[in-house]
């Protein structure tokens, strides 16, 4: 293996294997070299074959001069490895000072924000007391307005309903008069109505009345006339007796016995009293039909 081999092969243990994603330079420079390092093979020996030994020649002066070179790039990277340990360990200590700075900072920052969050919520409370206060008087501004009848939200609405009122009074006063108008009428048709039929009954009880009181007179002066003349019969024929007994005050075997007559005659058997009041039945009984009978023939 030569000193270019095996700074490559430190090199690949160092950062290990190469990937599609490592370092492009580093893949050009280890390709290099072990393309120079087969070269350099093959200008020495040719090829060999599978499984032979190169035979041992002597060094030249190319490779002391490679070989030099080796050991200055095995310097080169233990000087690097160093250097790099050196960083690593000044990076570890700045990263613990780092953090320990950062754990500071967050404890102050926090208190900061801390501090801040606790004037906020002061300010907060302040400004809500603040408008609270300012608006309990507006609305005591507000309720002092309304009982003074002065703020708008009464006002208005107050207006409003004013106008709807002389607007229902003038309905309730116009519906009013046609109540009053339709009771008037209404009062004055049964009224009306009772004068008429007060006066048809009025009008049928004086038919009804003069009627009665024309039979009745009509009847007294029937029987006015019936006893008129039977009066005057009665009267006369006692007067033409003179003072002579009347005929019930004498006696029977005194009486005047009725003559017997041959032939046809009537005989009547009733006194004079009987027949007189059948006379008077008589005509009582054709006064009560002739006044049906001008019924029947006026109309």
């Amino acid at each position: 293996m030569t000193h270019a081999e095996a700074w490559t092969g430190s090199r690949f243990r160092r950062k290990g294997p190469f990937s599609a994603s490592g370092s492009p330079e580093a893949a050009a420079s280890t390709g290099s070299l072990q393309h120079l390092s087969g070269s350099l093979g093959r200008e020495a020996g040719g090829p060999t074959p599978r499984g032979a030994q190169m035979p041992v020649q002597p060094p030249s002066k190319d490779t002391e001069e490679m070989e030099a070179e080796g050991d200055s790039a095995a310097e080169m990277n233990g000087e690097e490895e160093e250097s790099e340990e050196e960083r690593s360990g000044s990076q570890t200590e700045s990263e613990e000072e780092s953090s320990e700075m950062d754990d500071e900072g967050y404890e102050r920052r926090r208190s900061e924000c801390v501090s801040e969050m606790l004037d906020l919520e002061k300010q907060f409370s302040e400004l809500k007391e603040k408008l609270f206060r300012e608006r309990l008087s507006q609305l005591r501004v507000r309720l002092e307005e309304v009982g003074a009848e002065r703020a708008p939200e009464y006002t208005e609405p107050l207006g409003g309903l004013q106008r709807s009122l002389k607007i229902r009074i003038q309905v309730a006063g116009i519906y009013k008069g046609f109540c009053l108008d339709v009771i008037r009428n209404k009062y004055e048709c049964e009224l009306q109505g009772a004068k008429q039929h007060l006066e048809s009954e009025k009008l049928l009880l004086y038919d009804t009345l003069h009627g009665e009181l024309q039979e009745r007179i009509q009847r007294l002066e029937e029987d006015r006339q019936s006893l008129d003349i039977s009066s005057e019969w009665w009267d006369d024929k006692l007067h033409a007796r003179g003072s002579s007994k009347t005929w019930g005050s004498l006696p029977p075997s005194k009486r005047k016995k009725a003559p017997l007559v041959s032939g046809p005659y009537i005989v009547y058997m009733l006194q004079e009293i009987d027949i007189l009041e059948d006379w008077t039945a008589i005509k009582k009984a054709r006064a009560a039909v002739s006044p049906q009978k001008r019924k029947s023939d006026g109309p």
